[in-house]
């Protein structure tokens, strides 16, 4: 099963838009702590609506929590989406069991995560374009993944 990951997200918003994707696509949804905010139910489900309850969350206190136990305890890759990556995500090869994680929307993922990371891949985009709303890039990646 397809699952994604959020890297210390920044915007509360965003987060209840990725939850909706989630939920849509069944799909579980972890997120590494600290946020960019106080995460409480009312923050998120603004935009999360009424899909907030029907979610699969799961928060981590650290990348290093996550990654022990959810990449290396069940033998999953981490499929880093990155604008940073030179594998343009069309090309790649998903599997069934990828984790799909997005960085913050401030600052991606520090090197020492982004290098612990199976795969980096990234969105081609148009006019030299620097990057699109995580929660955007998160429903077309996992859209393709899955």
């Amino acid at each position: 099963m397809t699952k994604v990951v959020l890297f210390q997200p920044d915007i509360a918003g965003n987060v209840g838009t990725i939850i909706r994707t989630c939920v849509c696509f069944d799909v579980e949804l972890h997120i590494i702590e600290p946020c960019g905010f106080p995460f409480d139910v009312q923050r998120v489900k603004k935009s999360a609506l009424d899909y907030f309850d029907k979610a699969k969350i799961f928060r981590h206190d650290s990348f290093e929590d996550f990654f022990a136990n959810e990449i290396t305890a069940k033998n999953q890759r981490l499929v880093l989406a990155s604008t940073k990556a030179s594998k343009d995500y069309r090309e790649f090869e998903f599997a069934q069991n990828d984790v799909l994680m997005f960085g913050r929307e401030s600052a991606g993922v520090p090197d020492d995560v982004a290098l612990k990371a199976h795969h980096r891949i990234f969105i081609p985009m148009k006019n030299n374009m620097r990057s699109l709303n995580v929660a955007i890039s998160c429903g077309i990646i996992l859209a393709r993944a899955i």
